[in-house]
């Protein structure tokens, strides 16, 4: 997260980038204390925990979960709330003005930022059903904030992503995507939403790597690169990170791949320890460890 809105070209060498950057860095968010996470982890929170509570994908309650983070910190870290995208503070305007979650999200081809995708993680984690239910609350659930078929489509792949990584199945992206495809065989227009994706690109070259942009395509193909390149947790994100702009999303999606592939002690001890929020966190995590034993 201090990272966020920076080129790559002023992002630290790999082994630099941690919570705190280094000294004397132009870190975004000056104000906000090391290991505080942003509005994907806040996002994803709320999600799980609508999740939990309401035993399903229950739009309403997801919508006003997600308002509460809006106005009065739900789910943040100290209960600020510092960052909040366009669309997503379009869509929550919405909700308060009383247009109903499923049609809050605005659903323009210009309105495929990444926020829904950013949040959709727990919900892998969570389902216990065939994918091809898995595939359809992946798209149900960014109604709130993001309408557009791209944006589910985006969500939908990168679920059935960590259900493979979840087997063991390090097929990645491109082997989801194949699964989306047949899924989506019958519904041509929303096949042609994959094509976007193009994720054969070779993880070990940077000029043809993706730019790691607020654009949902862009932050999934950021996340494969990041992820598809690396042999651990930490490399992982830090490719993420170092592509610069979203860094926080990017790094966030690749992540949670990365955590499902390598697992929990693979993260370095520093950054585990490092983290804020526990007395939000833990207590939702200990219900999804419930809910998956």
């Amino acid at each position: 997260m201090p990272y966020e809105f920076r080129p790559a070209s002023r992002i630290p060498p790999h082994d630099a980038i941690e919570f705190a950057p280094p000294r004397g860095y132009d870190r975004a968010h000056a104000g906000v204390a090391p290991g505080t996470w942003s509005d994907d982890g806040a996002h994803a929170l709320a999600l799980l925990d609508s999740l939990l509570t309401r035993s399903g994908l229950d739009l309403t309650d997801l919508g006003a979960r997600l308002s509460g983070w809006y106005r009065q910190g739900d789910y943040a870290v100290g209960g600020r709330v510092f960052d909040v995208g366009v669309q997503t503070s379009r869509a929550l305007a919405a909700l308060a003005a009383g247009r109903p979650a499923r049609d809050a999200g605005p659903a323009d081809v210009y309105d495929n930022g990444n926020g829904a995708l950013m949040r959709v993680l727990p919900l892998a984690l969570w389902h216990r059903g065939d994918d091809a239910s898995l595939v359809h609350l992946a798209h149900e659930q960014g109604l709130p904030t993001h309408g557009h078929a791209r944006s589910q489509a985006c969500c939908a792949a990168y679920c059935l992503w960590a259900r493979a990584e979840l087997r063991g199945d390090r097929g990645g992206l491109a082997a989801a995507t194949a699964r989306l495809t047949a899924l989506y065989a019958a519904v041509p227009a929303w096949a042609d939403h994959l094509h976007e994706l193009d994720v054969h690109v070779a993880p070990d070259d940077r000029a043809a790597a993706p730019t790691g942009t607020g654009y949902v395509v862009d932050c999934l193909r950021s996340a494969a690169w990041a992820v598809e390149g690396a042999d651990g947790y930490t490399l992982a994100v830090r490719r993420a990170i170092a592509l610069g702009n979203d860094t926080d999303t990017t790094a966030c999606v690749a992540g949670g791949i990365a955590g499902i592939r390598w697992g929990r002690a693979d993260i370095p001890t520093r950054w585990r320890e490092g983290l804020l929020g526990g007395e939000v966190l833990d207590p939702l995590l200990e219900r999804l460890l419930a809910h998956v034993r």
